[in-house]
């Protein structure tokens, strides 16, 4: 029997490609080739393999069950790859190299920033990057090797609901990093009731009009622990943007929870005050691929990063 042909890493990742893109066109543009040449890497990888890749499928191409076995095996191959980088990596010093991070608004300003100036000091040959993402397009950055570090957040789904894997917090290609509990605390306009209250609990704020924000995690987590706390809040505004958010709980349209890292700007007429008991709360972690966690470089990043989770979510 005739024996299959070592494949080549580059059209296995083109295979990949394409099947998370769906067609030629778009992973042709995902790789910043033609579709032309996606097309023939995906043909000559079949041949050095002897199996049939794709088959059409109207004026599409759909990849067949032997494309899937070859994908599920390219991944452990992948995995494999990244560890073999660590490996070598580690005989250097980590200092350095390149290494690009991705999270959304709030983790750039409370931790990922300020994790990125400490690393200029300490370590001023290590170059980082640093771009906006927001999950679950960070967490396919990461797949692809776009990026290197996701910060992200998650809290437990509520009641009968399953997780959501889109966000890559149960994907085992990645390895996930806790980084710090970020409590919600509550905004509250001058001359509020509860200001000096000695103690404060969410319950306490029952019959407030309440500002969520718009949609995604923050606010999942507001109304969920207003239910859990025995109430349903009266929600009078949606605001996407912490600064507005402080903003129209000055001008009391409403009480507001605001997670500690986000730490909008100050303003007159408003204080942010802890819960004396069962804050809300979200975890903040950091992922890396499976297999580069050893990297010197990325564990540079992740341990500046631990350092600044604590300051960020003090007081």
């Amino acid at each position: 029997m005739q024996g299959v042909a070592d494949p080549d890493l580059r059209k296995l990742r083109v295979l990949r490609e394409l099947s998370e893109r769906g067609t030629v066109s778009a992973a042709a543009q995902a790789l910043h080739l033609t579709p032309q040449a996606v097309s023939q890497q995906i043909s000559a990888l079949g041949r050095e393999l002897g199996v049939p890749l794709t088959e059409p499928s109207g004026r599409r191409l759909r990849l067949t069950g032997a494309a899937r076995i070859v994908l599920r095996h390219a991944d452990a191959v992948f995995t494999q790859v990244d560890r073999m980088r660590a490996e070598l990596a580690a005989h250097g010093s980590g200092d350095l190299g390149e290494v690009a991070v991705a999270g959304f608004s709030t983790t750039l300003s409370a931790l990922i920033l300020p994790a990125v100036a400490r690393l200029r000091e300490t370590r001023p040959l290590l170059r980082t990057t640093v771009a906006e993402v927001d999950p679950p397009e960070s967490f396919s950055l990461l797949h692809r090797g776009e990026t290197d570090v996701v910060v992200s957040a998650d809290t437990a789904p509520p009641p009968g609901r399953p997780a959501d894997e889109e966000d890559g917090r149960f994907d085992a290609r990645f390895h996930r990093i806790a980084l710090c509990e970020d409590p919600f605390d509550i905004a509250l306009p001058e001359g509020h009731r509860l200001l000096d209250s000695p103690r404060l609990a969410l319950g306490d704020l029952a019959g407030e009009t309440w500002i969520f924000a718009t949609t995604g995690m923050c606010h999942d987590i507001g109304v969920a622990a207003c239910t859990a706390a025995g109430f349903t809040p009266r929600a009078s505004h949606a605001i996407g943007d912490w600064d507005a958010t402080l903003a129209a709980v000055r001008l009391g349209l409403g009480v507001a929870l605001v997670p500690r890292t986000a730490r909008p700007a100050p303003r007159p007429e408003v204080t942010v005050r802890a819960f004396s008991e069962g804050a809300p709360s979200r975890t903040v972690f950091a992922a890396v691929r499976e297999g580069s966690q050893t990297s010197p470089e990325i564990a540079a990043v992740l341990d500046a990063l631990r350092t600044v989770a604590g300051a960020a979510v003090a007081g």
